[in-house]
């Protein structure tokens, strides 16, 4: 299922960098597991996990930094772009673990006295609505508390950044360049839009030498800008400090429209209601379909049908 917001494409193409995933764990990780990670020295670790059609999934990246006790942990890092949730996402992040287990005995010939490096499993969602799927292996099997069975099950556990479920006003005083990714991912109106291209552009001015990811921010403004549907869609410059004093110059008129869309929408929603309402207590259980198509309706639809629910002897003479 396609995602909603930025492709996995330029997702991918963003965390190829390891100043990105540090920045990206540094923002949203736990300071005392940070405390034992050596940021400074990421190194990409080539993996070869397939999805079930025998592809290889651009999507998850995995990531060997070393630890302050000068052992390696490897992050295996899942970008999920999907309109909805992952139910068995415990179940996936436990093959790969597996995965990646095996390529490691087989690469760096590892014997059963070296041990197997730690994995800290990390899914990135950037969908709606808020992750909700369990993060534990054990709470996907199904046995009663007190088997004696649970000592030989599985456990796996995953550590989940859903983009959306952080607070607005945290992210916005977050210093991190992926706490604005987040932002421009989940704008609630143009001028957030505009505040995000804005953060953007100052924190490249203070860090030019940061990771080369300047385009990939400015395609994800152009998203953004799309899904908020401002009309008419500009054409994206090539500098930064640009495009923030051309959106500036046209988030007013933006800003007013997508407010008229919002009460447009909201008497849409409210006539729709009413409209099923009336249905129901004339002719009984409305089918899923119908109640689909009225709620997707415009308002001269909407308004059509009422008309002649009046006059109608059945649910099908209203939607002739």
């Amino acid at each position: 299922m396609p995602g909603t917001h930025a492709s996995d494409s330029l997702y991918h193409r963003l965390f190829a960098h390891p100043e990105m995933v540090a920045d990206l764990l540094r923002g949203f990780l736990d300071p005392a597991m940070l405390a034992e990670l050596d940021l400074d020295h990421l190194r990409r670790h080539n993996t070869k996990f397939t999805s079930r059609k025998g592809e290889r999934r651009r999507s998850d990246v995995v990531w060997e930094i070393p630890t302050r006790n000068g052992d390696t942990l490897f992050v295996l890092l899942l970008l999920e772009f999907q309109s909805e949730v992952v139910e068995w996402m415990a179940l996936r992040v436990d093959v790969y673990t597996g995965l990646l287990y095996q390529q490691l005995v087989h690469e760096r010939k590892l014997k059963e006295s070296d041990g197997l490096p730690p994995v800290l499993p990390i899914v990135l969602f950037n969908g709606e609505p808020r992750w909700n799927a369990a993060t534990s292996l054990r709470s996907l099997i199904r046995l009663p508390a007190a088997s004696s069975l649970w000592q030989f099950q599985p456990e796996m556990r995953y550590h989940v950044l859903d983009e959306g479920a952080y607070p607005r006003e945290m992210l916005e005083k977050s210093p991190y360049v992926t706490a604005i990714l987040f932002r421009m991912e989940h704008p609630v109106d143009p001028e957030a839009m505009v505040r995000a291209a804005r953060d953007v552009s100052e924190w490249f001015t203070r860090h030019p030498d940061g990771p080369p990811v300047k385009q990939l921010f400015l395609e994800l403004i152009q998203a953004g800008l799309a899904r908020l549907k401002v009309n008419p869609l500009p054409t994206i410059p090539d500098d930064l400090q640009e495009v923030v004093i051309m959106l500036t110059a046209r988030v007013e008129k933006w800003a007013k429209d997508y407010e008229q869309r919002g009460m447009q929408k909201g008497e849409q929603q409210g006539q729709a209601k009413l409209l099923l309402n009336l249905l129901q207590e004339r002719f009984g259980m409305i089918p899923e379909a119908i109640q689909k198509q009225v709620t997707t309706a415009g308002l001269e639809e909407i308004d059509a049908w009422a008309r002649r629910l009046f006059k109608a002897d059945s649910l099908q003479a209203v939607f002739r």
